[in-house]
């Protein structure tokens, strides 16, 4: 029998845990700065030049608006604002229909063909139609990212409610519970470890089509547009920042959405003991 986790033990694993976390990315950052600095090179800004500028270019505002400048108004909160809409809009359309889907063994069957040509549909390939239907804007925006980043939810919740125990369908069917608490207390508990799974991949794809829709023509904000804008100057200081930024905002949001689900697991898998 393991003894208890104390503050005390915990305190102590501490520092190794860090260095584990941090050992590898400091390293790399550390490399990236002495392999920049001993090349010289206008096309390789060390990292240090590169978190400068970034800093500078949209967290060096007034502290009555979060230290945000204009440049950080314009272009992150605009973008910021996208891919969460477009995360939170597929996230809710997949688990939706993937409930829906998966309860039924033969409308899955029907559906399948469906779901997988439409998922293997790359979204830059529908650009033109969403620009026919919802014009040029925020709008069609959202629609490339809800378009590319619902399938990943959709499938696995189908797959979750599909693997449920039987058994538990049979004594759901013998207590008569209604379709709500079906949903409720069956379907989503049992599938809520495949929507998890689905909801990173949905979420780093939202990412990325986020930036894809902010580099089509008549976008006027955005990272996106910040990226081609800077292409166009020749800007490479700020190309690089703009790369890194996205690389420090996937990891952000990734980071939230995983304490999402160690809280929502932890709590389904304490009152499953129960």
């Amino acid at each position: 029998m393991t003894a208890p986790a104390t503050p005390f033990g915990a305190a102590r694993r501490l520092p190794r845990t860090l260095a584990l976390r941090l050992g590898v990315p400091v390293a790399a950052v550390v490399l990236w700065q002495l392999a920049a600095r001993a090349r010289g090179s206008v096309f390789f800004p060390t990292p240090a030049r590169i978190v400068d500028h970034g800093y500078h270019l949209w967290f060096s505002g007034p502290a009555e608006r979060a230290f945000l400048t204009d440049a950080a108004v314009r272009d992150l909160l605009p973008s910021l604002g996208r891919v969460l809409a477009g995360f939170a809009l597929a996230a809710a359309g997949g688990i939706v229909l993937g409930l829906a889907l998966g309860r039924s063994r033969t409308v899955y069957a029907l559906c399948d063909p469906v779901l997988q040509f439409a998922r293997a549909v790359p979204p830059p390939a529908l650009v033109p139609v969403f620009v026919v239907v919802f014009d040029l804007g925020t709008p069609m925006q959202l629609a490339s990212i809800v378009f590319g980043a619902i399938w990943p939810v959709l499938i696995n919740t189908a797959e979750g409610v599909r693997g449920i125990d039987p058994l538990r369908l049979d004594v759901a069917a013998t207590v008569r519970m209604r379709p709500t608490e079906r949903i409720v207390l069956l379907y989503l508990p049992a599938a809520l470890p495949r929507i998890f799974a689905g909801l990173r991949l949905s979420l780093s794809l939202s990412l990325i089509l986020m930036v894809f829709s902010e580099l089509l023509p008549g976008t006027a904000d955005g990272i996106g547009f910040s990226l081609t804008d800077a292409q166009t100057r020749s800007d490479l200081l700020t190309v690089w920042a703009v790369m890194v930024l996205l690389g420090a905002l996937g990891h952000l949001l990734n980071s939230a959405l995983l304490a999402v689900e160690r809280l929502a697991l932890g709590r389904h898998r304490a009152a499953h003991r129960t």
